[in-house]
């Protein structure tokens, strides 16, 4: 085995040093230097040399492309974000909050796995292996196969991988891994980079899924390198609010499926549950329809979804606040602007508030008609039409424009048994939905004219 040393890179320049500096003595730039681990030996025997073996340069139409098998978790929401299930040789980064679930949804996966015929190991470093029995008992997994391995050295775990050959491999969390390569702490930029390399070496050569769980910092990313999000296939956000029974887990990468996919729990007694209907969720039960409330249609990867918009004006003081929940804070300014500069509605001496229940986060345009018109219904104290939903992107001129996919989103809300639609002109559907009016409108001022006749 060749000896390895270690030398100090600089990120800026990527000149190299035998000891740290606080100042690249290549570039000048200050604290850019970062530890690596490099081969003194030869380029046949270096820590590289578990990687596959150079292939033969072919044209691209000559490759066979073969379709990717997918194993299911026996957790449907789970499966929904992975874009069908796990794959083989996949490596899975998954973060969120501490206390909001991952540990106890991957326990449960890794479990439904087991019970399906294959062969797992959960790698624990932030708990002993009794504290992973006591939340399975928790759980009602009493009699779990599930393998424990209670460890943070890389060296050891590829050890027990390469012996054992288990197909499904969670490193719970990568943070705590260290490499005796290394001199720096775990959790250091450099531990996480270099154990998550090792990692992802070992998938792709053995074949087994490796699911990483990574700590986020106070802004809610992912802690370390942005480039142990680029080394793995598939990135998932936990979100949701510790206060609150509903989780959310969010693909934001996915090389094997569609980005933006969400899967909806709802955290019991005996772990997460996968939830039916979340439009559920996101949808307050008035007994009475109520001023400042308007239904949207939002998609989250191909699930539409129906979310409550709540805006509330009220008397503002010589600085009128804007505060939004869930959507963006900057738009909502532009959206006011709008609304007085096309439609003649002034909130200029008004607070504005608005929310999306439930606490989910919507980034995308074609929320702009349903804040709108929730805050044109609370600013005149008239509540929006029962049964009354609208979506569609609103732009600077006053023009509605359509969003995609407006037929699946108009389809949801009919089968939830909405009955009034107020859509972009483009999204109206060529043949009449039954038991829903749709009403399409191109402009800011059409869309309040068209509520009007409603109430």
């Amino acid at each position: 085995m060749s000896k390895e040393k270690t030398t100090y890179t600089c990120t800026e320049c990527g000149g190299s040093n035998s000891k740290w500096l606080g100042k690249c003595p290549h570039c000048g730039a200050w604290n850019t230097l970062i530890e690596t681990a490099t081969d003194t030996g030869t380029p046949a025997k270096n820590r590289f040399s578990a990687l596959a073996g150079t292939s033969e340069v072919m044209p691209l139409a000559d490759i066979e492309a073969t379709d990717i098998s997918r194993t299911p978790t026996g957790i449907e929401e789970l499966d929904r974000v992975f874009g069908g299930g796990i794959v083989e040789g996949g490596v899975v980064l998954i973060g969120g909050d501490p206390g909001i679930g991952k540990s106890t949804l991957l326990l449960q996966a890794m479990d439904a796995l087991q019970r399906s015929g294959m062969s797992t190991l959960y790698v624990t470093g932030e708990e002993s292996g009794a504290q992973v029995a006591l939340r399975s008992k928790r759980l009602g997994l009493d009699k779990s196969q599930v393998r424990v391995l209670a460890e943070i050295q890389l060296e050891k775990i590829l050890g027990v991988i390469s012996i054992d050959k288990p197909e499904v491999v969670v490193i719970d969390s990568i943070q705590t891994v260290y490499s005796e390569h290394l001199t720096s702490a775990p959790g250091s930029v450099a531990q996480v980079r270099e154990c998550a390399a090792h990692l992802t070496r070992c998938a792709k050569a053995t074949g087994a899924t490796i699911i990483l769980v990574g700590h986020v910092t106070k802004e809610g990313a992912l802690a370390g390198p942005r480039v142990l999000e680029h080394m793995v296939d598939t990135v998932l956000y936990f979100e949701g609010d510790t206060h609150s029974s509903y989780r959310l887990i969010r693909a934001i990468k996915n090389r094997f499926g569609s980005v933006n996919e969400i899967g909806i729990f709802g955290m019991t007694e005996r772990g997460l549950k996968g939830v039916s209907n979340p439009s559920a969720i996101f949808l307050s039960q008035h007994p009475q329809p109520v001023p400042g409330s308007c239904v949207m249609v939002t998609m989250e990867g191909t699930r539409p979804m129906l979310v409550e918009l709540q805006a509330l004006v009220d008397a503002g003081g010589p600085s009128p606040r804007r505060l939004s929940v869930g959507l963006e804070r900057d738009r909502l300014a532009m959206l006011l602007a709008v609304l007085h500069r096309h439609a003649g509605v002034a909130c200029g001496d008004q607070d504005v508030f608005v929310n999306a229940v439930g606490g989910v986060k919507i980034s995308e345009p074609a929320a702009d008609l349903g804040v709108l018109l929730a805050i044109t219904s609370s600013l005149r104290g008239k509540a929006m039409p029962e049964g009354f939903v609208a979506f569609g992107e609103v732009g600077l001129a006053g023009e509605v424009r359509p969003a995609p996919r407006g037929q699946e989103r108009l389809r949801e809300a009919a089968k939830l048994g909405f009955a009034h639609a107020v859509v972009p002109k483009a999204n109206a559907p060529k043949k009449p939905i039954e038991g829903m009016q749709v009403i399409a409108v191109e402009r800011i001022e059409e869309a309040l004219e068209a509520v009007r006749a409603l109430q």
